[in-house]
């Protein structure tokens, strides 16, 4: 059991911390007011290998372990959580397409989502099927050389600027056997997209309804066999749950640094607010939660490195953990910075916001319960 980064996981995280210094928190604000999908940013990021953190090195990926992927997620979202969810999700589908898509299907997509040419989504949401994923609806019928879609997806991140739509499908009986994954492209006829979101947070992404009507898709764009998408799906997630706790963990330590500051600078009653137990404890009580969740999300991510046959378990345990710690220790730092921390002129207020729909994505907390008691019950 070794606690101690390796040299060179420190040099991915100082990598992640100064591209998040230079080229996210001096923007994060204007982005959130603006609703700007940073797309040079990313494209930039690019660069750095962040858009194929642990696809494979041959098709243009950074072939990075899961551990390593979960510090530079950290350390950008300390500097715009939405962005950095974003960049988790295009993660997810790049890795499902090099984890289960054949040599030609690799090939074909990935050396554009790695450099983030092409931006990609992920799609299992819908309107009427979100915590109970496998009751999907979206139906894909076989017609020659192609399946013909129809339904629509909801929530989907990314959603009308994506140029890749990772969509699992019912091509088959009810139930989670029936569901396929597909590729589908922006520019195929049948394809179109809802208006814009208005959400609370995660400004910086788009997020709209992703809609087929009778939309041709290739039988070459499926991903695995027929009957394998809920399988794909489900390790999708394992991944994108550690991803989206180590995103909360540092917009949480953002807010911890934050509230630090203040709690030293501060003066109430003539003596700085530092100076009061009360929120000696609390302070306390904040940097002991977000390193739990740091080492729980760790834990999580050295399992599916591992191939650990509990890293489901795992997965879930840390998106429960650290999600409910980052979202609790965002609104606890702006409780201490008083109504300094509820005006947008301060960056408290958008990582609360921001944090908040972690604890809903990815499975919501309640399922991740689920997900635990389930196997710590199986008898």
């Amino acid at each position: 059991m070794e606690f101690e980064l390796s040299e060179e996981q420190r040099a991915i995280q100082a990598l992640a911390r100064d591209f998040a210094a230079h080229d996210m928190a001096p923007h994060a604000a204007a982005w959130d007011e603006g609703c700007i999908f940073p797309v040079e940013a990313l494209r930039k990021a690019a660069t750095l290998g962040f858009a194929g953190l642990y696809v494979k090195d041959d098709v243009g990926g950074a072939n990075l372990s899961r551990l390593d992927a979960a510090l530079v997620l950290e350390a950008l979202a300390g500097a715009c959580t939405s962005t950095a969810a974003y960049i988790s999700i295009h993660n997810m589908a790049a890795w499902m397409i090099d984890a289960f898509g054949d040599a030609a299907q690799r090939k074909r997509f990935l050396p554009d989502l790695c450099t983030m040419r092409h931006f990609a989504s992920y799609c299992l949401t819908e309107p009427g099927s979100g915590s109970d994923a496998a009751a999907l609806k979206t139906r894909a019928v076989r017609d020659g050389d192609a399946y013909v879609l129809n339904g629509s997806k909801a929530f989907i991140s990314g959603g009308g600027v994506s140029d890749v739509y990772v969509c699992m499908v019912r091509t088959g009986g009810e139930g989670a056997d029936g569901i396929s994954c597909l590729i589908v492209e922006k520019w195929y006829p049948g394809l179109s997209f809802g208006k814009q979101e208005k959400k609370l947070g995660w400004h910086s992404q788009p997020t709209a309804m992703v809609m087929f009507e009778d939309c041709r898709v290739p039988i070459a764009n499926r991903i695995g066999a027929e009957g394998d998408g809920f399988r794909i799906a489900m390790k999708g997630l394992d991944g994108g749950r550690v991803n989206i706790g180590a995103c909360s963990v540092g917009a949480a330590a953002t807010c911890l640094g934050l509230a630090r500051e203040h709690l030293l600078v501060r003066e109430q009653f003539g003596k700085k607010l530092a100076a009061f137990q009360a929120l000696q404890f609390k302070i306390a009580d904040m940097a002991t939660e977000i390193e739990a969740a740091r080492l729980m999300i760790f834990r999580a991510a050295s399992a599916l490195d591992a191939g650990a046959e509990n890293a489901t378990m795992l997965c879930a345990m840390a998106k429960r953990l650290a999600t409910d710690t980052g979202f609790e220790a965002c609104n606890d730092a702006l409780q201490l910075l008083g109504g300094y921390g509820y005006l947008m002129d301060h960056p408290i207020e958008r990582f609360v916001r921001d944090t908040r729909v972690h604890q809903i994505l990815e499975g919501t907390n309640e399922i991740m319960r689920v997900i635990i008691a389930r196997r710590l019950l199986a008898s």
